[in-house]
């Protein structure tokens, strides 16, 4: 399960059954977190309108993105498949709450930053979920996170964390899409393991 956990950017059309999701999302909620404070708040992007719009600012920043490339490499990058935004049935926006009153401030008086630490761990909880069920998530990174912000009209201390795409992938492939692609191999795991 661990090695097909990748990333995913094709899915299928079909529907995530709403029960199927619901018991993702509880399982996700179990996740640790920094003083219990639980800081996620999920946004699930259901609206034709708001889609159309994260499709939008998406398209645009993968522009920009393209454009700080060169040569080659540009070319590479234009042709990668870097969101599933347009196929999968689920939209999952996930923010973290900058100041939650649930855990009132333990843990992180020192490291605000465990907050969204908190969030990611339910995002990655979410995601080992989700593939159990045979069901993939892509997290697409290229957006502005204030736009997506804005569009979605959440809370002003909510910050954007992640903006997930959920749903049955068209394909199970242990090998991660960059690697396949030519674009970049995963390397060892001894180049980031150090000893003291």
């Amino acid at each position: 399960m661990l090695e097909w956990r990748r990333d995913v950017r094709r899915f299928r059309r079909d529907p995530v059954p709403p029960e199927t999701l619901d018991r993702l999302l509880h399982l996700a909620d179990l996740a640790p977190s920094v003083g219990n404070s639980q800081p996620w708040r999920l946004v699930l992007v259901e609206s034709a309108e708001a889609r159309a719009k994260i499709v939008e600012i998406f398209e645009a920043e993968n522009e920009a993105a393209a454009r700080t490339y060169t040569d080659e490499q540009a070319g590479r990058y234009r042709q990668l498949k870097l969101s599933g935004l347009k196929e999968a049935p689920v939209h999952l926006a996930v923010f973290s709450d900058e100041n939650p009153q649930q855990g009132h401030g333990l843990g992180r008086a020192t490291m605000h930053e465990t907050l969204a630490y908190s969030t990611v761990s339910m995002i990655h909880t979410f995601w080992l979920a989700a593939r159990s069920e045979d069901i993939g998530v892509g997290w697409v990174s290229i957006l502005d996170p204030e736009r997506v912000t804005e569009i979605l009209q959440v809370d002003d201390g909510w910050r954007l964390v992640a903006y997930l795409c959920v749903g049955f992938p068209e394909e199970d492939n242990i090998v991660p899409e960059l690697e396949r692609t030519g674009w970049q191999s995963r390397s060892p795991l001894e180049t980031r393991l150090f000893r003291r």
